[in-house]
């Protein structure tokens, strides 16, 4: 699945995207497995209560199955202006 990260988050992690395999069952599991990956991983969901995440271009939550899914994006709350 392609992952993709945005602002701040891409910025910790160093790349805007990136194809993982996984056997994640959900986006929480999926985030785990990053953060064992490395410390830029853990650095950028040290706080997941200042992320958001979308499956599939879907507004959704950590909770969220991965069965099937195609791409996972993460990014930080929006702010109007």
């Amino acid at each position: 699945m392609d992952v993709l990260y945005f602002a701040w988050v891409r910025e910790r992690i160093g790349l805007p995207k990136e194809q993982i395999e996984t056997q994640a069952a959900t986006v929480a599991d999926l985030v785990t497995e990053l953060i064992a990956r490395e410390d830029r991983y853990a650095a950028a969901f040290a706080d997941l209560t200042a992320l958001r995440v979308a499956v599939d271009q879907e507004l959704s939550d950590f909770t969220a199955p991965l069965a099937g899914v195609r791409e996972v994006a993460f990014f930080p709350p929006m702010t109007g202006g």
